[in-house]
């Protein structure tokens, strides 16, 4: 496993300890950069979609179709991002007045990744007057020139970075293109369907289109979808997208969100009154990706797109099966992949500062969660292949902070022009696609691609910690006040602490996870859990030194206060 250091966020040595939970959110706030003036995350907060390039050729394109009563076809992507991108898109335009609106999202077993000319020739058998991409398309070139050659106009909104070329589309928009204003690049694709309607209905109201049998709708009832789609795409959670994600946690919270969503979190056992960014990314999202992932995912976006929540519960508990599945396939690759890792250092060699890993009969659609794996336990880029259908290898890659997996790849396209087949992604998470026997070569040009930016130093996971929490603080009001506190996620990490603890009993569940009781130095008794540290039960004895995040845990009725550890290591 790589080194792991703690690192404490600098603070003020002459401050005190915080006198209460609310004191300790507004230094956490602080820490993270929020301005007092942030600090309501009000939907007056948002950036406007003025700013936006192409809302103005991508509205009129819309308002067209809806005048002209023109069939919208929207293209999505088989993530959660473009499930949510999708069923935004479909329920907003049609509250909006469209009449004939409808989505199809390609298997990526069948299609790959993107608009590409079969996706536009199988999205032609429909008739559609405009297709409407939603998270894809900034990278279709030729499915646009299929598109254009066939008559039917493209409006691309995207969020991935663009190429050197962008496609010849009727419409782009995209906070990533060339020349875009928009202060937040890190809208998610929802996100970027959400400005789209907002300008829509601007313009809408500003031409007499609503009325009595018509009347405007209030966009803000889609916000559980852009708070998910949000939060399971991993994007940055600047300001602008905080306030997304928070005013759709408490629609959640209040009751009012789309019955799909709601099913998604009964079967994942999680309360709707009390879900957190962490619920929806480590729950909701996962199980939405299984139809993704395993078979397609028209079965999530039908979930939420449904009105009728027993309906919508069957969906979701189709999803959550789906879901099982995936955990169970995951585990065998996760476990073939290490191997891998291993015989490399079985060999006497330095593991190489990327990883490029390729398992015979691997799933396509979990390898990205592999690779994340991979990378989550040696610190270092990890690109996983697993063969397609079609003949080729299809890879999945992950990335580290301050490496950007996307223009790596890139470089390695540009050196050894025709060794990769196609590419896109970003700077955290990219695909490619490879032939067979091109694997051996991208591997060692991958590895100098790596190589030059990151250097021959040992992978250190560096965890950033919040500082020591005070132990009249370890407690259920601070729990529920963290807990409660973000939203939390990429950019805006949720609060992490480290401190010594005496441990009084440590036993590893399910093989894998250490489950601890605790003494503070002064305080109460604490139960501890790190999820996938069993190997480190030797070292939980005594005192030790944990980094972890406090939160609560929900038992038979009963709240508690519960660590989560993120790190162990022994103070002797």
């Amino acid at each position: 496993m790589t080194p792991t250091e703690i690192r404490r966020t600098p603070s003020d040595p002459a401050q005190p300890p915080p006198a209460n939970a609310a004191e300790l959110l507004r230094r956490l706030y602080a820490g993270r950069g929020q301005l007092e003036s942030e600090s309501d995350l009000g939907l007056a907060g948002l950036a406007t979609y003025q700013s936006l390039a192409g809302m103005d050729q991508a509205v009129a394109l819309l308002a067209g179709a809806l005048r002209g009563g023109d069939a919208i076809l929207v293209i999505g992507d088989y993530d959660a991002d473009g499930a949510t991108g999708s069923a935004l898109a479909v329920l907003g335009l049609r509250a909006l007045g469209a009449g004939a609106v409808s989505y199809l999202v390609p298997s990526r077993f069948a299609f790959g990744y993107g608009l590409s000319p079969a996706v536009v020739d199988a999205a032609a058998a429909l008739k559609p007057g405009l297709l409407m991409t939603v998270d894809n398309g900034i990278a279709g070139i030729a499915g646009v020139e299929r598109a254009n050659a066939l008559g039917i106009p493209v409006l691309i909104t995207d969020h991935h970075l663009a190429g050197e070329r962008l496609p010849a589309a009727a419409a782009i928009v995209n906070p990533n293109q060339p020349g875009c204003a928009f202060p937040s690049k890190h809208l998610a694709g929802v996100g970027v369907v959400f400005y789209c309607l907002m300008a829509l209905r601007a313009q809408l109201r500003a031409a007499g289109w609503f009325n009595a049998a018509r009347p405007e709708p209030n966009l803000a009832e889609f916000l559980d979808l852009v708070a998910l789609g949000t939060v399971a795409d991993v994007v940055t959670l600047d300001h602008n997208n905080r306030i997304l994600v928070e005013q759709g946690l408490r629609r959640i919270r209040a009751g009012r969100c789309r019955p799909g969503i709601h099913a998604l979190l009964q079967v994942a056992g999680r309360d709707p009154t009390r879900v957190t960014a962490t619920d929806l990314g480590f729950q909701v999202g996962p199980r939405l990706n299984a139809a993704g992932r395993l078979t397609e995912m028209t079965l999530g976006v039908e979930c939420l797109l449904c009105d009728e929540p027993a309906t919508a519960l069957d969906l979701a508990s189709q999803l959550d099966g789906l879901n099982r599945e995936r955990r169970e396939i995951e585990g065998t690759m996760r476990e073939q992949a290490e191997t891998l890792v291993e015989r490399i250092t079985s060999r006497g060699d330095d593991l190489p500062p990327g990883l490029c890993l390729y398992g015979k009969g691997w799933h396509q659609g979990v390898s990205g969660i592999v690779a994340a794996r991979i990378r989550e336990r040696y610190h270092r880029p990890v690109i996983a292949f697993a063969d397609a259908d079609d003949g080729f290898l299809r890879g999945s890659a992950r990335s580290v902070d301050g490496f950007n997996i996307r223009d790596a790849i890139d470089l390695v396209d540009r050196r050894r022009p025709g060794l990769i087949e196609r590419f896109g992604g970003h700077a955290m998470a990219a695909g490619l696609t490879l032939r067979p026997e091109a694997l051996a070569d991208f591997r060692l040009a991958f590895r100098e691609a790596v190589y030059e930016q990151l250097g021959d130093a040992p992978a250190v996971r560096e965890l950033r910690s919040d500082g020591e929490l005070p132990a009249r603080l370890l407690n259920l009001e601070t729990a529920e006040v963290l807990r409660l506190g973000g939203p939390w996620g990429k950019g805006f990490p949720e609060p992490l602490f480290d401190g010594e603890f005496e441990v009084v009993q440590a036993r590893v569940l399910k093989e894998r996870h250490l489950k601890l009781r605790l003494k503070p130095e002064r305080g109460p008794w604490l139960d501890a859990i790190g999820f996938g540290l069993g190997e480190r039960l030797a070292l939980a004895s005594g005192w030790v030194r944990l980094a972890y995040r406090l939160d609560v845990n929900e038992y038979r009725g009963e709240r508690t206060p519960q660590l989560i550890l993120e790190h162990l290591q022994s103070t002797t």
